[in-house]
């Protein structure tokens, strides 16, 4: 069994010792955003610039976890087979109170040229985190016509955290763009509209884009951000819903006896998707 595995088998046995506050509550559906997992070779490292950019370190047996306001960074031991970039994930985003502030932490980052208040971020091992601070102006979401959620409204206000998660950028086949934007929306229960000019869907904690690629993307799983994580309400009853609407499960819905409920699907575009309940409650 690879390291990855045995670290996420061990989230599901392992007895419930911490406690979490960040996640955010989830929609109607039962869903919010949960967790990025990346594997990397320097743990230690990798946890550091974590906190740096302003995140709480904790752990689960061999999982070091840093949190951020809405979504879990986990990090584990491991090779990967290349970045985000080049996979369906193009890069993940933050919003920032101010770059001037990650920068006082003693962070190097890259402003945008042409753009106000956009600027990247290297982690130890070359993955590159954009950041957006209030003064970019291509933050807001506008909604569907018909969609009137006000969780999703909140990408159209100043932020109260020095640092929360903002958004997702998955590349797909040009003219899927609105039938990812689809998916999502109808799997998750999210909230369809525009980010800027990207086919956006907006999830509670987490908002995804979604743009053209001309060339054949990796799918996410082996890369260094392995999968991401959604935390969901009544998850063995959500993956029977989602079983029902033809989703194949690529592993089945498993729950420990600490009650730490897991399951994995791929997206239709190659994004490997944990599905959990019990990470904001343990």
């Amino acid at each position: 069994m690879s390291k990855l595995l045995s670290a996420l088998t061990l989230m599901v046995i392992a007895p419930a010792t911490l406690a979490w506050a960040q996640l955010s509550e989830p929609n109607e559906a039962g869903v919010a955003m949960g967790h990025l997992h990346y594997q990397v070779r320097d743990v230690e490292a990798n946890k550091q610039f974590w906190v740096d950019l302003g995140g709480e370190a904790t752990s689960l047996g061999p999982i070091e976890i840093v949190r951020f306001p809405d979504a879990l960074v986990l990090l584990t031991e491991g090779e990967s087979s290349g970045g985000t970039e080049g996979s369906i994930i193009n890069h993940v985003a933050f919003r920032v109170q101010s770059l001037e502030g990650v920068e006082a932490s003693g962070l190097e980052i890259e402003r945008l040229e042409g753009f106000q208040g956009i600027a990247s971020i290297f982690t130890p091992e070359g993955e590159r985190i954009e950041l957006f601070d209030e003064t970019a102006t291509n933050l807001t979401f506008t909604q569907d016509d018909g969609f009137d959620d006000p969780v999703a409204n909140r990408h159209n206000e100043s932020i109260t955290e020095p640092i929360i998660a903002h958004h997702i950028h998955l590349y797909v086949p040009e003219g899927s763009e609105v039938e990812a934007k689809n998916w999502y929306a109808s799997m998750f229960g999210g909230t369809p509209g525009m980010r800027w000019r990207y086919n956006a869907t907006d999830l509670p904690g987490i908002n995804f884009n979604f743009s053209i690629s001309e060339e054949v993307l990796a799918p996410t799983q082996g890369r260094m951000l392995d999968h991401i994580g959604f935390e969901v309400r009544d998850l063995e009853t959500f993956t029977r819903e989602l079983e029902a609407r033809g989703v194949d499960f690529d592993v089945p819905y498993t729950k420990g006896p600490s009650g730490f409920g897991s399951a994995f699907l791929t997206d239709p575009w190659g994004t490997y998707i944990e599905l959990t309940e019990g990470l904001d409650g343990l």
